[in-house]
């Protein structure tokens, strides 16, 4: 765990919100291009999508990773607190709070930015993705998401979650069903584009709570593989200095 001084929260609050953001406006904007390029075939349109989005997720848990931990995600800033609250490490519960705040307020700004840049309607989304297959799919794409993270973390590893991360992203968008959102604030961003990427408002409930069933199961997989987790919670996703103020 490093000794720098801890950036203030506003400035923690300011990079969640640009990479939750720009994170939104690569699955977005990728999916409009891919849409475009590739009218006729969905598969294509997907390969191009998911590939724009592991090269931007990467490159944007570099950017601000040292600043707030590039969690861009209320299912990974919630199992950090979790995780770390007895052990003192962590994001404390109000910093949660916030922290969840600026990351849907960025989804959405992002989902919006995406949209102004191709000259898309700025319409909510319709379509439909809540099936069974796919909330299950959410359940797995989460759960293995957050053991992830404080794998590489609690092994000392945390320098390798921006290709790690991208890498699992990138994979998920093809073995689960959903195309593994894996993210509430990405969900809730989703629902103002209506385009390849959205997802219709009556889909996005059913998603979040699967995203927070997977939550539950990927604290609990990572306290069974590694019940001293907590000493790690401040290098989630990537090392950054300690929180001052956990609880």
């Amino acid at each position: 765990m490093t000794d720098i001084e801890t950036p203030p929260l506003p400035r923690r609050l300011l990079a969640e919100f640009l990479g939750t953001a720009l994170l939104v406006a690569v699955v977005v904007g990728s999916g409009i291009a891919a849409a475009q390029l590739s009218p006729q075939d969905v598969g294509l349109q997907l390969l191009e999508n998911s590939t724009a989005t592991v090269l931007g997720l990467a490159v944007l848990i570099l950017m601000f990773g040292p600043v707030s931990g590039a969690h861009f995600n209320p299912v990974v800033s919630l199992a950090d607190w979790f995780i770390g609250r007895r052990a003192g490490t962590g994001l404390s519960l109000s910093e949660v709070a916030a922290y969840a705040v600026a990351q849907v307020v960025g989804a959405i700004t992002g989902a919006v930015l995406a949209n102004a840049m191709f000259g898309a309607s700025m319409a909510l989304s319709t379509k439909e993705r809540a099936t069974g297959p796919h909330l299950l799919a959410e359940v797995v794409a989460t759960s293995v998401l957050v053991a992830l993270i404080f794998a590489l973390a609690r092994t000392g590893r945390g320098a390798m979650a921006a290709p790690a991360v991208g890498a699992y992203i990138g994979a998920a968008y093809w073995f689960t069903s959903s195309t593994s959102f894996a993210n509430p604030a990405v969900t809730v961003g989703r629902i103002f584009s209506d385009t390849f990427a959205g997802i219709a408002p009556s889909s996005a409930p059913g998603f979040v709570v699967a995203q927070l069933v997977g939550l539950v199961v990927g604290v609990a997989i990572t306290l069974a593989l590694y019940p001293d987790a907590a000493s790690s919670a401040d290098d989630v996703v990537v090392p950054h200095p300690a929180p001052s103020n956990s609880a």
